[in-house]
Order: C-alpha cells, then structure tokens, then sequence
C-alpha cells in the first residue's frame, strides 16, 4: 500500500510511537501531543478532508475554528504546535512531500516576566521555616535547591542520592523527555542538604524508597503537590504576598543569573529549555553575549570579603 493510502487511525499510532521510541517523551507528553491532534481530527472529519492532503488554508481555517470554543491564545498556539509536531513526522517518515504548517502562524502571546522572588526573599522565606519541626530542615533544603539549581519540580522529586556529585558541585538532572543534563550546585544548597541528610537518617524508609533525596516522614518520596502545598503555606508564614509556586523558584533562577551577567544560552542549558525562545521569556539583551560561568553568576555563589 502507498504511504499517501495510509489510514489515518494508523498515521496516529505510528506517530505516537515515534513520540515514544523516537523523541523518548513521558506518558504525559505523549498525551498531550494526542489530545491536540484530536482536535485537528474531528475538524478533518467534519469537514471531509483527508490529514494526508490538507492544505496551508485548511489548517489557518481550522485555527479560525478555536475562537468559537472561547480557547485562549496560549491554548491555541499549544494545539497548533502539536499539530506542528504531528507534520513534520509525516515529512519526515516520507508520507508527505511538503509540510502545509510550515506557513502555519500561531496566535501572537504577550511576553512577560513570570513572578519572581529576589534574592532576600528566598532568604525570608527561608528564615521563615521552624527548624525545631521534623520536616523543617527538608524544606529548607527543598527551597534552596529549587533557587540554587533552578530545578523543575518534577526533576526535583524525582531527584536521586546517586545523581549527586557534591564534591564536585554538581547534580545530575533527569529532565522532560528523559534528557539528561548536569546543573552546578551551590556552596549553600550543599550545606542545607547535609544537614537535611543528618535528619534523613533516622526515617523508616520504604522498601524501594532508598535513592529518593527528599522524603516524608513515613519513608516515600514526596509529590508535586506537597511541594505546592509546602511553599504556599511557607509563603504566607513568610509575609510574602506574591502567589508563588515551585515554579517560582525556577524563574527565580533564571533572573538572578540574567542580572548577574549569564548569557542567555549558559541560561537555557541550565533550565534544560530545548528551544531558546523559551528562554526568550527573560529578556531580550543580545544573545551572543560571551557565556560565562554558572557559579559565578549566581548571588549563592558570590564570594564576599
């Protein structure tokens, strides 16, 4: 059978295992990536065409469509990049001869800065934390390697003892897709999870549980929420009146480097951003400033005398 003859339900499934085999993305990626190629699905059918012979002025059609769902632009250029993705697979794997999306323009999103907090404010928040509780110096530790490290909170929970290299001031991050980075830890972050470790000790760890860094007090790694929860809470124990998440100690990161003269790409290689226009988000100085050292950069890092 021709490549242009393929069915569309098995153009979906060989896709979707290039996501898998291929770019090695997670079960949520890959979710993800399907639920915005449904959309372009239900169009095609409602509408007659074929996914093999649609055409730049179907898709900038099927766009118009998102305006009648009350779908915000954000939404919109998230479809439109699967859609995106789910094309150049065709072109790639020979099924088409040009990709129709390659005009294809996605609605255009305000840039802002994301909420941030500033050096002294991690440090009140940190400040903030009751040491005397069981889980007081895990926070800590928690807080300062998210600022420190600029860490996703997924890469974060997931983080195990064996992708430490403190002596050589280093961890080893397992980011989004399983790509594997190194991000250069601080003086400081070391030092609260040494101390974090003197409490890890005395746990009753489970069974499989062993290699996590951060646990709670039955012995299991922590999740997503009881990160959000911690920080929140601490947040407002803190004074702090921003709305702050995991995520703002990442964002934090990023502009503390920005501010003390990283280039933008040293940036993105630390944040594990596999598009610099990601990046982008932080600033818009020139981004063939010479790259400079992470750990001089960072106030974590700063020697004073």
């Amino acid at each position: 059978m021709e490549k242009k003859n393929t069915p569309t339900e098995k153009l979906v499934k060989q896709y979707i295992r290039y996501l898998k085999l291929e770019r090695n993305y997670t079960v949520n990626t890959i979710e993800a990536y399907q639920h915005d190629l449904e959309w372009l699905l239900r169009y095609c059918k409602e509408n007659s065409l074929k996914v093999l012979e649609i055409k730049l002025e179907d898709l900038e059609n099927f766009a118009t469509t998102f305006h009648e769902h009350g779908m915000s632009p954000k939404s919109q250029a998230r479809i439109l990049s699967g859609v995106r993705s789910f094309y150049r697979y065709l072109l790639l794997d020979g099924f088409i001869e040009q990709d129709p999306t390659e005009l294809l323009e996605s609605p255009q999103l305000g840039k802002h800065l994301p909420e941030v907090l500033s050096t002294e404010e991690v440090d009140i928040l940190e400040a903030s934390i009751d040491l005397s509780k069981p889980e007081g110096q895990r926070n800590k530790a928690i807080i300062e390697v998210l600022f420190s490290c600029g860490l996703r909170v997924s890469e974060l929970i997931n983080m195990k003892l064996s992708q430490l290299y403190l002596e050589e001031e280093f961890v080893r991050v397992m980011g989004k897709g399983n790509k594997e980075r190194l991000v250069p830890i601080s003086k400081r972050a070391i030092k609260e999870l040494q101390l974090w470790f003197l409490d890890r000790v005395h746990l009753n760890i489970k069974p499989g549980e062993e290699d996590y860094v951060f646990l709670n007090r039955r012995g299991h790694h922590l999740t997503r929420v009881m990160i959000l929860i911690m920080i929140k809470r601490q947040a407002e124990e803190a004074g702090i009146k921003k709305t702050i998440s995991p995520h703002t100690l990442r964002h934090s990161f990023a502009t503390a480097l920005l501010k003390g003269g990283a280039s933008l790409r040293a940036i993105q290689d630390m944040l594990g951003h596999e598009d610099i226009s990601t990046t982008e988000i932080y600033t818009h100085i020139d981004t063939t400033t010479l790259r400079q050292e992470i750990l001089e950069h960072h106030p974590r890092n700063i020697k004073k005398f």
